[in-house]
């Protein structure tokens, strides 16, 4: 993303941030997408929409957090 840093997200707490990209390799329209728990934790992936990105998210928070 534009908004990385050396390639770090610098997504802040809290916070959500995707940006959209052509993907040659799929032939579409792709969103990498960043969320940023408030403890700390980054949740990032690549989905074809921000609706899509933001059920794995959810999917994602519900797992019980590992150690």
């Amino acid at each position: 993303m534009k908004s990385d840093v050396n390639g770090c997200s610098e997504t802040a707490r809290d916070q959500e941030q995707y940006e959209e990209f052509y993907s040659v390799a799929s032939r579409g329209y792709r969103v990498q997408y960043d969320y940023r728990t408030p403890d700390g934790r980054l949740f990032s992936c690549i989905a074809r929409t921000v609706q899509e990105a933001r059920r794995r998210r959810d999917e994602w928070l519900s797992k019980p957090k590992e150690s």
